[in-house]
């Protein structure tokens, strides 16, 4: 981008008086007939910030010409450099974003929230900025310009004081992305991901009824999915009851209370039977944000109960009002905490737009709404999953809640729906996952690609839940990602693509890595590669330790390859070759080699090093303290003279096979400790 240019401002007014003029950057304001102008930038932190003020000279008692409300201002911004590749993530809908990867400015997707670029030598991240009444977004420009656009929804303004973008620049594209959004959230006044906590039951196992029972759900059918829990020991320990519960009128919200013909003694029976009787111990709510999708019935009893919180919008909706709303979600929560009710998954956080065009502008809406969401919600501890809400009003308007959906729906009965529904993870977590723990969605266990999922989830760094129907789970997909008591082996982050996937078409490549860390040991981080065939035929690939960000560095590693069962050692550079059958998936648990031998932890769980809490190395002994037990794996050149369990002598149990040392535990201890000898 140009440090020193020439930007072109074209403004749409409500009455045809347009405006278009060439405004260098901090060259000062221009004025043309009533409308004067200016564009800055200046440093932000480790980031250049540009600006816009903006303001139309109404006359005195004469109609007044101001901004028109879809779009009515675009900032055309000259590059210095034509990038050589570029990723755009992009709205492809009001509430979720994917990836695009184009060569030019011109072929920018509409509506692009986050564009990374890639030069010869330098990587950038530019996003366009959220205001306090606008949000700027870019579309497509010209071979040589980015094209940005400004909107508040609301037409008749006629002074624009706002941030454009923020931009920088760094030697890798994670550090340009963590440059922008550090900043991001400061300017925002709103947390970073490592600053936000995660509540306690999403680091549990947990189900949802929406994929079991869509709007049908009921009473009953939530009491015969807990059962099949106790059955198969599936250590499921929350439980999400989506849409489908509510009382509704015209498809209006009608009353807190759940549907009376759905679950006729309310909630509490129903869930302190199934809390008693199974491993459950919380349950969570589905709701939208407007209350239900359209709002609130006006002849209800909610309506005439919460009227002060409420506001009638341009476009009729009865809907919480954004700056009193937090009385709406108060009386709710404190209704359903009553009833058992530990935490909310809230829906359609991206009808925002839809709902306030010219009511409230855009930016300053989604900021009072979220803050009144989170301080109703503060009685739920702050347990709340935000969804459909990946646009960029709505991920910099949340102060303090964790979790976020990070992509589309998954569809069980969607053809060969995999494959977006990785691009979209992958791809969205490489922003996202900067201010949200993300969430990869719920996926059935009993499905064509229930291991594809699975492994997945166990790598997303997010919460893991599912959502087959009664009788269908199947355990033996859910065992490799919990403990025996559903705590789950959790990565530090979200899993992002390899630096050499960030600006590669995996569609037109035919595979897709993704690289996440953990810690374990003595404050060690380790590390995976999983590897996805998204072709037909069978694809070759390259990976290696460096393609891990923030991994320990050594000069040797262990690489674990977790579906053959093999191992190999390599350097930090050194690659791997692999290949990958049409469609398959394959994981490489990767550790840095620091002792007299490597312990990958619990190898019959995806991400089982995690479970080692540490490890005390002496010349020819290793003694390994682990959460839980399973199988523990070892690579070493040399053969254990003996092995102890919690002081018992179990080399007779121990098996060597091709540098690896395995030690099936049957015995499900919380603790176990383990000493090898060689």
């Amino acid at each position: 981008m140009a440090k020193r240019t020439v930007f072109r401002c074209e403004v749409k007014r409500q009455r045809g008086h347009d405006f278009a003029a060439d405004i260098p950057l901090n060259g000062g304001e221009i004025s043309k007939d009533d409308i004067t102008a200016s564009v800055s930038e200046v440093l932000s932190g480790e980031c250049r910030l540009g600006k816009i003020d903006l303001n139309i000279s109404d006359q005195e008692l004469e109609i007044c010409d101001d901004l028109d409300m879809p779009a009515p201002v675009r900032l055309f911004i000259p590059m210095s450099e034509k990038p050589l590749n570029i990723t755009a993530l992009y709205m492809f809908s009001s509430w979720w974003s994917r990836p695009a990867f184009v060569q030019s400015p011109a072929d920018m997707p509409d509506k692009t929230q986050v564009a990374l670029f890639e030069y010869r030598d330098r990587y950038a991240c530019f996003v366009p900025m959220v205001g306090n009444d606008f949000k700027a977004y870019l579309t497509g420009g010209t071979e040589s310009e980015l094209q940005l656009v400004l909107t508040a929804l609301c037409g008749g303004i006629s002074q624009v004081h706002e941030p454009l973008y923020l931009y920088a620049e760094a030697q890798s594209v994670d550090e340009a992305i963590t440059k922008v959004f550090k900043e991001l959230a400061r300017v925002k006044n709103i947390r970073t991901r490592e600053q936000r906590r995660l509540p306690e039951m999403f680091r549990y196992l947990g189900w949802c009824s929406w994929d079991a029972f869509y709007t049908d759900v009921n009473e009953t059918g939530i009491r015969q999915k807990a059962a099949e829990f106790a059955e198969k020991q599936i250590p499921v320990r929350w439980i999400i009851i989506d849409d489908g519960w509510l009382t509704l009128k015209n498809r209006l919200l009608y009353d807190y209370h759940p549907d009376p013909e759905k679950f006729p003694d309310g909630f509490t029976k129903m869930t302190e039977d199934i809390k008693s009787a199974t491993s459950v111990k919380w349950f969570g709510v589905w709701h939208a944000l407007m209350g239900y999708w359209s709002g609130i019935s006006p002849d209800s009893p909610v309506a005439v109960q919460e009227a002060e919180y409420l506001c009638r919008t341009m476009n009729g909706r009865l809907v919480p009002d954004p700056e009193r709303g937090e009385g709406f979600y108060r009386d709710w929560y404190r209704v359903l905490n009553d009833q058992g009710i530990s935490f909310v998954k809230v829906d359609g956080q991206g009808t925002i737009p839809l709902c306030f065009e010219n009511t409230v502008p855009l930016a300053k809406a989604a900021r009072c709404l979220h803050s009144a969401l989170e301080s109703g919600a503060a009685r739920m501890d702050g347990a709340v999953i935000n969804c459909m809400g990946m646009a960029m009003e709505n991920i910099l308007s949340r102060p303090a809640t964790s979790i976020s959906r990070n992509s589309d729906d998954f569809v069980p009965k969607r053809e060969d729906s995999f494959k977006e529904h990785l691009l979209e993870n992958a791809y969205n977590a490489l922003y996202h996952d900067q201010i949200n723990c993300c969430d990869w969605d719920m996926f059935w266990t009993n499905h064509p690609d229930g291991k594809k999922h699975a492994l997945l989830r166990a790598i997303s760094g997010g919460p893991i839940y599912f959502s087959d129907r009664v009788g269908e789970t199947v355990p033996e997909v859910l065992r490799p990602l919990c403990y025996a008591d559903g705590e789950l082996l959790r990565m530090d982050r979200s899993a992002k693509p390899t630096d050499d996937c960030v600006f590669a078409d995996p569609m037109a490549t035919g595979s897709l890595k993704l690289q996440n860390t953990a810690r374990y040991g003595n404050d060690l981080v380790g590390g995976g590669i999983a590897v996805y065939s998204l072709s037909d035929k069978e694809i070759s690939c390259s990976l290696s330790p460096a393609r891990i960000s923030g991994i320990t560095k050594r000069d040797r590693y262990a690489v674990y390859d977790y579906f053959s069962g093999t191992v190999r050692y390599v350097g930090y550079d050194e690659p791997v070759e692999c290949t990958v059958e049409g469609g398959g998936f394959r994981w490489f648990v990767i550790l840095p080699v620091t002792g007299s031998c490597t312990c990958f932890g619990l190898t019959d769980k995806y991400v089982g090093f995690a479970a080692v809490e540490s490890i005390i190395d002496d010349e020819n002994r290793q003694t390994v303290i682990l959460r839980g037990s399973g199988t523990v794996t070892w690579a070493s050149d040399r053969s254990p003279k003996y092995v102890k369990v919690n002081g018992q002598d179990m080399t007779d149990h121990v098996q060597t096979d091709g540098g690896l040392i395995r030690l099936p535990l049957t015995e499900n201890a919380a603790q176990t400790i383990v000493e090898v000898q060689f």
